[in-house]
């Protein structure tokens, strides 16, 4: 079973990936950089609930490789092709300042392999805990 902490992150990370999901459907005006933040940290989120739940304090950070590295000797159902959690990485930290932005094509992308990581991760979790809800 999960406890109240883990279950709070794993609704702050399906929190970030609707809202990556409107703003990616937006027919005005959509901001490609909030995409690509709200990406990185649905996955972020879930990273940081699993490596609590596993008794390991997730430090303050945004790297997912980072974070990867901590879940994937824990985690054993967990891996994935760390270029991808570079670029999730990139897109959110490098577009949240002025120099860059993101173009559609970047969101596009971030959304697909957010996607993915969150019907993964969402499997893991469900095995742990079958009664917490879906989405």
């Amino acid at each position: 079973m999960l406890n109240q902490t883990v279950k709070e992150w794993i609704a702050k990370g399906k929190g970030d990936f609707y809202v990556a999901c409107r703003e990616r459907r937006a027919r005005t005006l959509p901001n490609w950089d909030a995409v690509c933040f709200h990406c990185q940290q649905c996955v972020e989120k879930f990273f940081k609930a699993l490596l609590i739940h596993h008794n390991i304090m997730p430090p303050k950070t945004h790297d997912l490789v980072l974070l990867d590295g901590l879940l994937s000797p824990v985690c054993r159902e967990w891996s994935w092709p760390l270029e991808e959690l570079r670029f999730l990485t990139r897109a959110a930290v490098a577009f949240r300042y002025p120099g860059e932005s993101a173009e559609k094509e970047e969101a596009v992308e971030a959304l697909k392999i957010t996607r993915k990581i969150h019907v993964k991760l969402l499997a893991i979790i469900k095995h742990l805990d079958p009664n917490l809800s879906e989405g």
